[in-house]
């Protein structure tokens, strides 16, 4: 389970970040009050533009991140005072961390597999069942330099699950895949939810939300601006698809922080 309570990241802009950014304020929200509920056996999708906030959130639950304000917990250990133990029952992918090119899929499995403190019969036992879905066999001992994108991204994925973790954090699981890589991937996720694990993606894919979230949290400029199942989200926002509901509740946003601008 993940909890995420009131959760805000504001980060410190140097000087050439805000030039870049076009702005004389030193310091950017990138996160602003966020609360959260995830459940074992659901896939939550954290849906957003660019820039939205969700890379920072899942950094945020992963310890990568401290939150500047709120608190954040996995299976009951707090992200900054419990750490350790909940990097121990989390599984995290993000298209920053990159496989080291000169290793090989089979090495890096063993590697990480024995980081997690497992021993070589369990190791070899998920590597024989990752490398067997995801067709990495073939491909096992060839450098990672050595693979194509798709290739690299499931041996990517089959790194970061190989100590069987009971939270999976993704981060644009399927960015970059083409369409049949792609939906190995998520039909490998349904998988994992099916089997009651934890799971939360950050996508901007409509579609791909659409279809392999239980439940979806569109985030705007670091605000959580709706929640709910698919039909809840369409029902609430009084459209047909989520890429209308996205765009509908992206433009009231702005909206309202316009008029919020005026009457300052």
């Amino acid at each position: 389970m993940i909890e995420i309570q009131h959760l805000t990241k504001v980060y410190k802009l140097n000087k050439k970040q805000m030039l870049e950014q076009k702005t004389k304020d030193n310091t950017k929200v990138a996160v602003r009050d966020l609360s959260v509920s995830i459940q074992p056996g659901e896939i939550y999708g954290l849906l957003g533009p660019n820039g939205a906030g969700k890379t920072t959130t899942l950094r945020c639950i992963a310890t990568l991140l401290k939150p500047t304000e709120g608190e954040v917990s996995v299976g009951g250990c707090d992200t900054v005072h419990e750490s350790a133990g909940v990097r121990r029952q989390i599984g995290f992918l993000t298209n920053d961390i990159k496989l080291d090119p000169q290793f090989t899929p089979a090495y890096l499995i063993r590697f990480f597999g024995q980081l997690h403190g497992m021993n070589d019969a369990d190791i070899e036992r998920r590597k024989n069942d990752l490398f067997t879905y995801f067709g990495i066999h073939e491909f096992a001992d060839k450098k990672v330099d050595e693979l194509s994108t798709g290739m690299k991204q499931k041996a990517a994925i089959a790194v970061s699950l190989v100590h069987d973790p009971e939270v999976i954090i993704f981060d644009e699981p399927t960015s970059g895949l083409d369409i049949i890589t792609a939906r190995g991937v998520t039909d490998y996720l349904k998988h994992l939810r099916d089997q009651g694990k934890c799971i939360v993606i950050s996508t901007h894919i409509m579609s791909e939300a659409e279809k392999l979230c239980d439940r979806i949290g569109i985030i705007i400029d670091g605000s959580k601006v709706c929640e709910g199942t698919l039909p809840e989200i369409l029902a609430s926002t009084g459209t047909d698809d989520l890429e209308d509901a996205f765009f509908r509740l992206y433009s009231e946003h702005h909206v309202e922080e316009m008029m919020g601008g005026v009457h300052a």
